[in-house]
């Protein structure tokens, strides 16, 4: 087990020695706006604060023993996706298109030609490195996502490889296909305009999977049915999800213009009508309203 962890140390330090010789771009452009880069940076922002979110919604609904290791499953996503988004991912999603269904991973192979200025087809007004980071935290969450249909189930080296497995063959090239402008289902008219099919298909057919293959957690295996080990985590964590979601969907409009400010509006409105459709109903059957349901 150590030498298995010593070997991964010495990757991630070849990795990030290797960056150091990474050609270093300052390459500005006057065709940048500022308004739609400081949405953007905001944007960026509040998408990588969901994950944390994620770990306190999924860490509350557990037992309290796996309190700590659920959250942590959802928390590694942070480090394990960022890493291979500068190795390989990115390139893999948004590189030369080979066929229109995977990227070129030599293209940005550690953020080789990733610069300052603008891309006429990705980001044609913010920085090529700002798209590249807002969409390394789309990536970042797919994994962390699908970790609640197999919570106190799996060993967490086996999530670690798990998430490196998925991005690299799963989550890469449904992006390349979807939002490359060369990708096949791109090309055939397909829009997924915040994800609905990169992110949230590919983590929910993964945790459909998962949960086949895993089965029952031990508790209910052995009708030690338990209740969520701490609400207030559930309810902090939809506050943060709800909070990052402005960002996940309006900042996928890429500036600050009249379509990020629908997909703001619709995105309060859709969660505020789906907490309190679940409030009504859970009246309507005689329950008293709880805050799992509100969440």
């Amino acid at each position: 087990m150590r030498k298995k962890w010593l070997i991964s140390f010495a990757l991630l330090s070849l990795i990030s020695v290797a960056a150091l010789f990474a050609p270093a771009s300052t390459e500005v452009s006057a065709e940048i706006n500022a308004a739609d880069t400081a949405w953007m940076l905001v944007a960026a922002g509040l998408v990588l604060l969901m994950t944390p979110g994620l770990s306190f919604f999924y860490g509350g609904m557990v037992s309290f023993r796996n309190v700590v290791s659920t959250m942590l499953q959802s928390f590694i996503s942070l480090g394990i996706v960022s890493f291979l988004w500068v190795v390989v991912g990115f390139s893999l999603a948004f590189g030369d298109s080979i066929g229109g269904f995977i990227g070129n991973p030599a293209t940005f192979f550690m953020f080789k030609g990733v610069h300052l200025g603008p891309h006429p087809d990705l980001s044609p007004t913010v920085p090529f490195l700002l798209f590249a980071l807002f969409q390394l935290k789309f990536a970042i969450i797919t994994p962390a996502l699908i970790t609640g249909s197999f919570a106190e189930r799996i060993k967490f080296t086996a999530y670690m490889v798990f998430i490196c497995l998925f991005t690299v063959f799963i989550y890469a090239p449904l992006a390349h296909w979807t939002w490359h402008p060369d990708g096949f289902l791109r090309k055939m008219g397909v829009l997924d305009f915040a994800g609905g099919t990169v992110v949230h298909m590919s983590a929910g057919f993964a945790a459909i999977a998962g949960a086949m293959v895993l089965g029952h957690r031990k508790t209910r295996q052995n009708g030690n049915h338990h209740g969520p080990a701490n609400i207030p985590y559930i309810i902090l964590g939809t506050g943060l999800l709800w909070f990052g979601w402005f960002g996940f969907n309006a900042g996928s409009a890429l500036g600050a213009n009249s379509t990020a400010a629908l997909a703001f509006a619709t995105t309060n409105f859709a969660s505020a009508s789906a907490m309190m459709t679940w409030v009504f109903y859970e009246g309507l059957m005689g329950r008293k309203p709880s805050a799992m349901g509100a969440c």
